[in-house]
């Protein structure tokens, strides 16, 4: 045992020794080429005197930021974490500046600009050294990781113990639809993705990819929601008209966020999917989890332990990982503005406007919040957490502007593949083993927007059939992509300022009509009536606008209640269907299978509006018309938007191989969602559907997923399996029947949720 103490202290020593002599040559190197640094002064002196000042330099610079960089960014979390970003070069100048100061022979002088170069460059290339030794040595690189988690375990008071159960990790791609993972892979953009489905040569597969329906809100708000908390009851768009409240309530803002998740908990009787030992990153919603970093239902949380600036200070914290996203951020906004800019030279169509602030925005989507969330994922599993739920919102905001079959949308999947690589090669060196599961919530449909193509906005047609003057200059609805609230609230969580109330969040008085976009859906309703109004009451109000929104070819159905049929569906050409007897055909055609029971399932929702609008499809293109400025658009029925994927290792159990009729914490069934018992599916050569050509890729037979709720009950299963054989559920390898012993919550999420919090509603 001593000796092997002595062979490990010897190892780090020489990697200590390594990295200080990389670091000396780098600097030596950067003296060399800049002339504005200097190792010496001009009277000559000797090699000898000047590689032993760089040595001492390089030495001083390193210990400096060990010991001083931490204790800097702790002090700096209240300043916003893109401003933090910005500040990382001249603390690191200044730093490398204060080492030179120290050395005790020779001198060094540089410039502040020089100093914040030369900072750079020798944290990086420190950084790069360091980690390159630790991988090289496998024993060392495990110690290492093994010395982090047991760190971690004791900090959160925890004993470091494994009974050697596998830990799950769930990396939600945000927007990426079914079919945009097919093309990825077949393509070349996702290697990684590619060999866990035996898609490249001499591999084979790992996983299995099983496609799913959302519900008629597909958009992150109720996916996540269902997925996480397993209820999106009550959700029927991305924003929405509360008449009870005469609040709008909009998915990605925190005080939306935090009321819609104790609705579900309240709802359920149920902390979450992650209440168990488990983290929750980069998400709208916290499924109980009690480590959380870049949670939007938690970003008003205050207190010493904010956990929403607590992702940045374990980010930022090592100055190279500062250097490293902020020189990317900058590279993202001018790739950005290049892209943008050889598609109007190009007369790209259709194409929405990328000014502005938007390039910033999207460097924080594909940069500074992957960088952050990939890294908190790495230290869950470096821990050794048992569930860790992160979702990564950079391919769903570029293909908002883009287009979801873009190049510019591929190379971010590209990226966001590389980030999944690192994911599991750190995994085979955490304290247990873990089980990656990728999965979307949504998909994207392309098109142009319903006011470039009609010349108004939605908001302009109901005015008009309302017989309201309509202003001369549209008010656009601003785009809802995650990408865009998180930024601004990353800022104010790390500011401490108040959550406030938006513009949109009180509509003013007056009977003119609320109109609110979700992508291709939008909601209508009339603030002055405190019930649902029904279509005869709307009709002697406003005799024209059903009829108007009804014929529009720019609009595919129209849902409102009647008092004679119930709901009822209005389509193109008079159609008039009772929800009772509405199937998939009429004014449902071509939205794909199921419709008809998302439009009766959203009816059934306190808050649906009185009136529901959801834009034409076209089946042969596949493309709708989103009611903002988005020409990849999700939140309603028609195309890809609907069509969301699971990517599972094959051992765990299949997603459909035991019927999913266990009811909801709380007693909540969903009858929709019954299945029937199947059988282990194989591997499908040639399988299709609607219209996706087969490409032999291991996936589910006949039947889907339909609804975040089902999904839920999938990922929670497969939460059980962890503490029980890894066989499909109902056999056990002696092919005696076997059902895993459940996950028992271990404290109520309400009061999590409700900590620091109003209802606000």
């Amino acid at each position: 045992m001593l000796r092997g103490r002595w062979r490990t202290t010897g190892r780090a020593l020489l990697r200590v020794i390594v990295v200080w002599a990389v670091s000396t040559v780098t600097m030596l190197v950067l003296a060399g080429i800049l002339p504005q640094f200097r190792l010496q002064s001009g009277d000559g002196e000797s090699i000898t005197k000047l590689a032993l000042t760089a040595a001492c330099g390089a030495g001083a610079f390193g210990l400096l930021g060990a010991l001083v960089w931490p204790l800097l960014v702790r002090a700096l979390l209240l300043v916003p974490a893109l401003v933090l970003g910005l500040l990382v070069f001249f603390l690191n100048g200044s730093l490398l500046l204060l080492a030179l100061r120290l050395v005790p022979v020779g001198q060094g002088a540089a410039n502040a600009e020089t100093a914040v170069v030369v900072a750079a460059v020798m944290s990086a290339v420190a950084s790069a050294t360091s980690t390159a030794l630790a991988v090289g040595d496998d024993d060392a690189y495990r110690r290492r990781l093994s010395r982090l988690a047991d760190r971690r375990r004791r900090r959160s008071g925890e004993d470091g113990r494994y009974t050697g159960e596998p830990g799950t990790v769930f990396l939600q791609l945000d927007g990426v639809g079914h079919r945009v993972l097919l093309d990825a892979v077949a393509d070349g953009v996702m290697p990684h993705v590619a060999a866990w489905l035996g898609e490249l040569p001499d591999r084979r597969p790992t996983h299995r990819l099983t496609p799913w329906r959302t519900d008629w809100s597909s958009q992150t708000g109720a996916s996540q929601l269902g997925i996480l908390h397993g209820s999106n009851h009550d959700i029927p768009a991305f924003r929405w008209y509360e008449k009870d409240s005469g609040r709008i309530m909009v998915s990605n803002r925190p005080a939306s966020a935090a009321v819609l998740q104790r609705r579900a908990i309240r709802r359920t009787g149920d902390g979450g999917l992650l209440t168990l030992d488990g983290a929750s990153r980069g998400n709208l919603f916290s499924g109980g989890a009690d480590q959380l970093a870049l949670v939007l239902s938690m970003a008003a949380r205050r207190g010493r332990a904010n956990r929403s600036r607590a992702g940045y200070f374990a980010y930022f914290s090592d100055p190279a990982n500062a250097v490293r996203t902020v020189v990317s951020f900058v590279a993202d906004v001018g790739r950005e503005i290049g892209q943008s800019t050889r598609a109007r030279l190009r007369g790209d169509r259709p194409r929405v406007g990328r000014g502005g602030l938007y390039p910033l925005i999207r460097a924080f989507a594909t940069v500074v919040e992957r960088d952050v969330v990939v890294a908190a994922v790495l230290g869950d599993m470096l821990a050794g957490r048992t569930a860790v739920y992160a979702d990564l919102v950079a391919y769903d905001e570029v293909a908002h502007h883009s287009g979801p079959h873009s190049r510019d949308a591929a190379q971010v999947l590209h990226r966001l593949d590389r980030a999944v690589g690192l994911i599991a090669e750190v995994a085979e060196h955490a304290p247990r083993a873990y089980r990656i599961v990728l999965l979307s919530d949504h998909g994207q449909s392309p098109g142009a927007t319903f006011e470039s193509v009609y010349g108004l906005t939605l908001r302009d047609l109901v005015r008009a059939g309302c017989g309201l003057p309509v202003p001369r200059r549209a008010v656009r609805t601003r785009s809802g992509a995650e990408a865009r609230d998180a930024a601004r609230h990353a800022v104010r969580s790390a500011l401490h300022r108040p959550v406030r109330e938006g513009a949109e969040e009180k509509p003013a008085p007056g009977s003119d009509p609320v109109v609110l976009a979700s992508g291709n859906l939008a909601l209508i309703s009339f603030p002055d009536v405190p019930e649902r109004m029904s279509r005869e009451q709307i009709d002697r109000r406003h005799p024209a606008l059903l009829r108007t929104l009804a014929s529009h070819p720019g609009i595919g159905f129209l849902l409102v209640r009647s008092e004679e049929h119930g709901s009822v569906v209005l389509g193109p050409g008079g159609a008039e269907v009772p929800l009772a007897e509405l199937d998939d055909s009429g004014p449902l055609a071509h939205m794909g299978p199921g419709a008809a029971d998302a439009v009766r399932r959203t009816d059934a929702f306190p808050h649906v509006a009185d009136i529901m609008v959801n834009s034409m499809y076209d089946p042969e293109t596949g493309q709708v018309h989103a009611f903002e400025e988005q020409i990849g658009s999700h939140g309603g029925l028609g195309g890809e938007q609907s069509r969301a994927f699971l990517l599972s290792p094959l051992t765990l159990s299949a997603p459909l191989t035991e019927p999913l009729t266990e009811p909801l914490p709380g007693g909540s069934r969903t009858g929709r969602y019954d299945t029937e018992p199947d059988h282990e599916p194989a591997a499908e050569p040639a399988a299709e559907a609607d219209g996706e050509p087969g490409r032999g890729l291991p996936r589910e037979p006949g039947r889907e997923l339909v609804g975040a709720e089902q999904v839920h009950r999938v990922l929670r299963r497969w939460l059980r399996e962890a503490s029980g054989p890894q066989v499909p559920l109902g056999a056990a390898p002696d092919g005696t029947a076997n059902v895993p012993a459940g996950v028992a919550n271990v404290r109520s999420a309400e009061a999590q949720t409700a900590e620091g919090e109003g209802d606000r509603a």
